[in-house]
């Protein structure tokens, strides 16, 4: 079961939609739009999560399509972001009229990864723990050199949203955890990088 909810903000107005799981209520936000066609330096990250908060919502669990800049996820894997760094150039923030330091030393909430580690055994599903995702602004994919640099700061995975998502988050309270599933290896770990297909990794020399 699936109806809509419209929630205003003063970042604007955000479509949740209200979901029913065997008995298990939970709010749903497509961060793209439904049919995906918000880019990811377009879109309102305040709006989202001021809306889900407004909405009632105290644990957002966020999945993203990444690329893959280790051996530690392997297209088709699935990780449990442990640590973020932050590349992008957005500077998301709800606190841009007062100086407010919020504590990021460990952005994703520990209770809620052991929820969904204990729900990912249940299922028999594997999660790579310790994931540290790499966030810029898209929406071009990254070079080559870029990705060399992003391994040598210690990054795992690479994307376009989890950044901010975590951010504002944090700031706003809620209890924030994010799964990736790792759709591609990252420029210069496979010929081409491409969102409609993905070529075969190139074998290091």
């Amino acid at each position: 079961m699936k109806s809509e909810l419209r929630v205003r903000t003063e970042h604007g107005t955000v479509t949740l939609y209200r979901c029913d799981a065997g008995g298990v209520e939970f709010l749903h936000l497509p961060r793209h739009g439904l049919r995906h066609t918000i880019p990811p330096h377009r879109i309102n990250f305040k709006a989202n999560l001021r809306a889900l908060e407004r909405a009632g919502a105290t644990r957002v669990v966020a999945t993203s399509a990444v690329g893959s800049i280790s051996k530690r996820l392997r297209v088709g894997e699935m990780g449990l972001v442990d640590q973020f760094i932050d590349l992008s150039k957005r500077h998301q923030t709800f606190f841009d009229s007062k100086p407010v330091h919020v504590d990021m030393t460990h952005p994703y909430d520990s209770g809620l990864q052991r929820l969904i580690l204990g729900v990912a055994g249940t299922l028999h599903e594997k999660l790579t723990l310790g994931i540290n995702y790499v966030s810029v602004d898209g929406p071009r994919y990254e070079t080559a050199a870029e990705i060399r640099m992003f391994g040598i700061l210690g990054g795992d995975v690479v994307g376009m949203t989890g950044g901010p998502e975590a951010i504002l988050a944090n700031e706003l309270g809620l209890r924030y955890a994010s799964i990736v599933v790792a759709t591609n290896y990252a420029a210069g770990l496979q010929e081409r990088v491409s969102h409609d297909d993905s070529a075969p990794p190139r074998e290091a020399a």
